[in-house]
């Protein structure tokens, strides 16, 4: 399970050093896809071929759109975390999240997967979030 938030910065290149309490999960590769809420996900290797197998699914029973399962797969990544626990952002994903080269993301768990966020976009969501908990969010 992931879970907590973490403050981070994208270097230069466009790396991301993850976590260190999510990086045994990860190691030694993971997925990083385009993913809900313009976020970037971080899948485990074996939950991604779980969350593959339903996004077909979702389009054999016409719950999805066959140009969406397209542009997310074609946009996912299979990345290998480097000796320092980083891993590369494409320039796709990073546009998509709203993320800038040597700015600060957050990444948060999300119990089954891991998310990474531009700050001002996380806290909107983070806050709806705490709202609909607290019984106060329509």
């Amino acid at each position: 399970m992931f879970v907590g938030t973490h403050e981070r910065q994208l270097d230069p290149k466009g790396r991301l050093a993850l976590p260190a309490a999510f990086r045994p999960q990860l190691e030694p590769r993971c997925f990083l896809v385009l993913g809900d809420d313009k976020c970037v996900t971080v899948w485990t290797s074996g939950d991604f071929e779980s969350f593959g197998q339903e996004m077909i699914d979702k389009v054999r029973r016409g719950e999805m759109a066959r140009d969406q399962l397209r542009a997310i797969s074609s946009s996912a990544a299979e990345v290998t975390i480097d000796a320092q626990g980083r891993v590369l952002l494409t320039e796709e994903m990073r546009s998509f999240a709203g993320l800038s080269l040597n700015s600060k993301v957050i990444v948060t768990g999300a119990f089954d997967r891991v998310e990474i966020w531009e700050p001002t976009r996380f806290g909107r969501i983070a806050s709806a979030g705490t709202e609909k908990i607290a019984g106060s969010g329509q």
